[in-house]
């Protein structure tokens, strides 16, 4: 026998160097801190002892003392006594036993175990998993192999070292590391030394992957449906599938069943959801929502997908939905889409139908149905121009309305006289052309029509780019001024339906296009140029823009006279708008417009929407809207810490033209490093002269379960740029944006 120094020892065991101690040796061999290769076992890699002494005793048994380490397959067993048996492969680890193996850790004050089998017991066990930062306590470890352990008497928890703020308590829990599961039998969720939740059964998973089992209870309370309950029951079906049950119950109105399945493949991806409630006691009658969402690639350049979504009646979201989007959900899209992209060519088919969900305070009328819409749109590049089409057939359909065909064709050519980054001059030429075959009922307008008018179109700029500098920040400022001019010549289209087609809002991308609707029954006459002039400070360092300054202006030549709705004047002058925005500071962006109407020489309207927003937690959005006698609206959203780890979060949007607040929301969070409390209430209109109003509380243990009601899709809905303070990485300093 030779001594090793560790060093040595770990040069042998680069090199394999096979050291044993000899089964013939007369008395007990003692060797100051002495390393050993074992002899290996069919299907093992090597097994390696360490320790600062060790004993040989009667040819079969080895002692090791002081440091000891047994070493096997990634798996190593200190102790301060290690007693190992070569013939029954067992060993016992005596004093300060520690097993480590890829995220686990076990200790305790003695471990009896099989090297072969890995089957063993520990007593007074506690246990870690890195990847986590869960922990816990046991009476006794059942040891089945490396991933499985049994844990009598258990406590688990994800809180940090000295800190028991939640326990999970149990009889028995079972960890499967191959699975990534634990399971917990007859558990207790004690929080702050009170017991919050009993189950005989639950479990839980050791990693972020996804586990099948029951979610936290949600809690909660609505004006329309009363106390309610939902206690969610995941199913992880596959690598590819889940599913999620959640019974909901309701005070007033009985209990409805929210089913939702996923799935992912190579080719298709979507979920389905089909909520039930049965027996409405308010209503009396059965409330049901199903929806359908299906991509799927079918090769070849094709594609398709689907959107189904219909609901029992019209009020169903009004009296059961729990947010403010899907209240105010009014058309149900229903489509299916067939798509193939071959480069330079693309085409899509589409069926659409709607359901139009009525308030009977406001009703509204319901869209055309198209069955089919068929679009080709083609671009390619020929001798330095670009060639493009856009054509598109529809066949629209709608109960009360004239229904009819109409197709479109709109071919065109561009062709850049001048082209650089400094500035740019591009003519384009294009025939806009338009059938209509309509039904025979249709005795307003002619059976067949038609519309065709050339479209002419000059788009030219200057960039101007100059170094500069502020309060010793480097920039790159801009000049830019642009000019647009379009020529379409009139022609009268009252005698032609109007499917689909709208005003088109007035924005600064409008005042750069050729018509100024949306869609195509009308192509509005136009001999009017746009002028418009932009300056950015760029920041040298990340190319931030820091601000950005815009005003620009349309100047009709003659008087456009096609119109859906009556022009309130006939100047040349269009109104003008004005931009100022840009990431002012490393906290502070803002966002403004403003459009004034240079003839009557009054505001046509403006927005402004800022935000202060420091680091992670701290954020402060406002808003004003308005609109010249349609709309004035104040927004202010924030999430701010107050005191301690206690943050507020609010949100209050109000009109002020219809005296009314359309949201109000206000909350508090507090964060510690392993929970989080959540309680918040909202208040939204769901319809002319109706809100509904909520109160979630909700705790939410780290790793483990969330209880009581879910307010985090509200307040990521209401709180723009709202930061879920427990994802944050724990004990990591968040940098402040200055």
């Amino acid at each position: 026998m030779r001594f090793l120094p560790r060093v040595a020892s770990t040069l042998l065991l680069v090199l394999s160097t096979s050291l044993a101690f000899s089964e013939d040796a007369p008395f007990p061999l003692k060797i100051d801190r002495t390393f050993s290769i074992l002899p290996m076992t069919e299907g093992k890699t090597a097994t390696f002892l360490i320790a600062d002494q060790i004993d040989s005793k009667h040819g079969d048994q080895l002692v090791a003392r002081g440091n000891a380490e047994f070493r096997q397959d990634g798996q190593v067993v200190s102790s301060n006594i290690l007693t190992y048996d070569e013939v029954s492969k067992d060993f016992v680890a005596e004093g300060n036993v520690q097993i480590e193996q890829n995220d686990t850790t076990v200790s305790g004050p003695r471990l009896q175990m099989n090297m072969d089998t890995n089957v063993g017991e520990m007593l007074l066990p506690k246990f870690t998993f890195t990847e986590t930062g869960a922990r816990g306590t046991a009476q006794i470890a059942h040891i089945a192999s490396r991933k499985e352990y049994e844990f009598e008497g258990a406590t688990y928890t994800t809180c940090p070292a000295d800190n028991d703020d939640w326990l999970l308590k149990m009889t028995r829990l079972d960890i499967d590391r191959a699975s990534q599961i634990g399971t917990a039998y007859n558990a207790r969720v004690v929080f702050m030394g009170l017991p919050i939740l009993y189950t005989p059964w639950m479990n839980f998973p050791l990693s972020k992957n996804r586990r099948s089992g029951l979610l936290g209870p949600t809690f909660g309370s609505t004006n329309s449906g009363g106390s309610e309950v939902t206690i969610p029951l995941y199913l992880n079906l596959a690598d590819n599938f889940d599913a999620t049950v959640s019974p909901r119950y309701m005070k007033k109105r009985g209990t409805q069943l929210n089913n939702e399945f996923r799935y992912l493949q190579p080719t298709s991806a979507g979920e389905i959801h089909a909520d039930v409630l049965q027996g409405d006691l308010i209503s009396n009658s059965d409330r049901v929502r199903v929806s359908l969402k299906h991509a799927q690639q079918l090769g070849g350049g094709f594609s398709g997908y689907l959107n189904l979504n219909r609901v029992s009646d019209n009020a169903y979201y009004r009296d059961l939905a729990d947010n403010l989007n899907a209240t105010s959900q009014t058309n149900l899209l229903q489509e299916g889409v067939l798509n193939y992209s071959g480069g330079w060519w693309s085409a899509a088919a589409r069926v659409q139908h709607y359901q139009t969900l009525q308030d009977p305070l406001t009703p509204v009328v319901a869209p055309y149905w198209r069955q089919p819409q068929i679009g080709v749109n083609a671009q390619q590049a020929v001798f330095g121009s670009t060639v493009s089409l856009t054509s598109e057939y529809v066949d629209f359909r709608h109960p009360t309305l004239v229904n009819g065909q109409r197709l479109m064709i709109y071919p065109s050519i561009s062709y850049p006289l001048l082209h650089d980054p400094g500035y740019f001059l591009t003519p384009k030429l294009g025939i806009h052309s338009t059938r209509y075959v309509l039904d025979a009922n249709s005795s307003n307008y002619a059976a067949t029509d038609s519309r065709t008018l050339p479209i002419m179109s000059l788009d030219g700029g200057l960039i101007f780019e100059r170094s500069d500098s502020f309060l010793g920040n480097g920039y790159m400022q801009t000049l830019e001024p642009r000019a647009y001019y379009v020529h379409i010549p009139y022609k009268e289209q009252n005698q032609l339906p109007n499917f689909d087609t709208a005003q088109a809002p007035f924005s600064f991308g409008q005042m750069f296009t050729e018509n100024r609707f949306l869609g195509n029954d009308r192509v509005g006459d136009a001999d009017m140029m746009t002028l418009a002039l932009t300056s950015r400070a760029i920041d040298d360092d990340d190319g931030t823009e820091r601000i950005r300054i815009a005003i620009a202006e349309r100047f009709s030549f003659k008087s456009p006279q096609v119109n859906l709705v009556a022009p309130t004047d006939s100047n040349s002058r269009s109104d003008i708008l004005t931009t100022v925005g840009g990431k002012l500071t490393r906290s502070w962006k803002l966002d403004s417009l403003f459009q004034y109407n240079p003839n009557l020489g009054h505001v046509e309207s403006y927005n402004a929407a800022a935000r202060y927003n420091p680091e992670a937690g701290k954020l402060l959005n406002l808003g004003y809207r308005y609109t010249r006698n349609v709309l004035r609206q104040m927004d202010i959203s924030t999430q701010w810490p107050i005191s301690g780890r206690w943050h507020a979060v609010g949100r209050f949007n109000y009109s002020l033209q219809d005296d009314r607040i359309l949201e109000a929301l206000g909350g508090l969070e507090y964060n510690r490093d392993c929970w989080a409390l959540r309680l918040v209430a909202q208040s939204f209109a769901t319809a002319t002269k109706e809100s509904t109003t909520g109160i979630f509380i909700q705790l939410e243990l780290n790793d483990l379960v969330r209880i009581g009601s879910d307010p985090l899709a509200a307040l990521r809905t209401s709180v723009t740029g709202y930061t879920k303070l427990n994802d944050l990485p724990v004990e990591t300093p968040v940098k402040g944006l200055q």
